[in-house]
């Protein structure tokens, strides 16, 4: 993605894993082979594997710089992590940290981390292993957190579930930053932070999880929305009723994405997703009857 510049806002892409294949409908449970070939060829090969059922998705997080602040948004699935419910994320050796430092920031530039929810792959570089301990990967940063989202997960974890919450990540990558007094719990509508107030704000996305939030960026005439997995792929513009398996209420979810698509198409709000493959930023465009989604070139 080639860096997007909102007035005195700066944004990257910091990419853990650019391509990544997966099963039609493990990403979107209702997303079946005939759906998936009546969008094949506008889609094209970056978006759907050749001769195959599967889809490309990206993990990648993104670094707004502002004038005095430099944020990170999402941290994806981490180093070190065990996931026995998803081994391809497990034991990763990224070089997400040298990438970082590619961009001009080390770990203890980071001032804010943002979480748009608080799910495995969104919250993974919040820790790193230490000695043997989990600890802030961010040390000086405040962790933005959805109220919604750590409680309900916080109750879950309390329930003492036959599985760990969000396949381990609650205990090894939030619950070590809550403990260190690094979060910070916030509502929608909620400022960020008050050099901010003008220009990142925080919208309720409630759906994929109970406290989902979409972040709205605002700056020299430009607009942006880091929208998370509301959109999980591109496919979604054109059939906003396709679903995720791992979605805490679907009927919200779909809801969201419609509200999104009727709100923002033919407008000029970026849609910063989190697992668009490049050229990953873009437009939500009406085409006849419906949507679509146009990357940036």
């Amino acid at each position: 993605m080639k860096t997007q510049v909102l007035g005195s806002l700066e944004i990257r892409k910091l990419v853990e894993m650019e391509q990544f294949a997966v099963d039609c409908h493990w990403l979107l449970g209702n997303l079946t082979p005939e759906i998936l070939r009546e969008h094949r060829e506008w889609l094209g090969p970056s978006l759907v594997e050749p001769g195959t059922n599967k889809i490309y998705i990206a993990f990648h997080s993104y670094v707004i710089q502002t004038p005095t602040l430099n944020i990170l948004v999402d941290t994806c699935n981490g180093n070190d992590k065990q996931r026995p419910s998803m081994p391809a994320w497990t034991n990763l050796k990224t070089p997400y940290l040298e990438r970082l430092k590619a961009l001009g920031l080390t770990p203890d530039d980071i001032d804010i981390v943002m979480c748009t929810h608080l799910h495995t792959d969104h919250v993974g570089w919040n820790t790193r292993l230490e000695n043997g301990r989990w600890v802030p990967t961010f040390p000086n940063a405040r962790y933005i957190m959805s109220r919604g989202d750590f409680e309900f997960y916080d109750k879950l974890h309390k329930s003492n579930p036959p599985q760990p919450v969000n396949r381990g990540s609650f205990i090894d990558s939030v619950l070590p930053v809550v403990e260190r007094g690094l979060a910070v719990f916030v509502d929608p509508g909620d400022k960020v932070d008050a050099d901010l107030t003008d220009s990142v704000t925080l919208e309720s996305a409630i759906g994929h999880t109970a406290g989902n939030l979409n972040i709205l960026l605002k700056s020299g005439g430009r607009r942006a929305c880091l929208s998370g997995d509301v959109f999980h792929h591109p496919i979604q513009f054109a059939r906003p009723d396709l679903v995720s398996p791992a979605d805490f209420n679907s009927d919200k979810a779909v809801a969201v994405r419609k509200r999104m698509i009727d709100s923002y198409a033919d407008s000029d709000m970026m849609i910063l997703a989190a697992h668009f493959p490049d050229p990953t930023a873009g437009h939500i465009v009406r085409h006849g009857n419906g949507f679509r989604f146009r990357f940036e070139s």
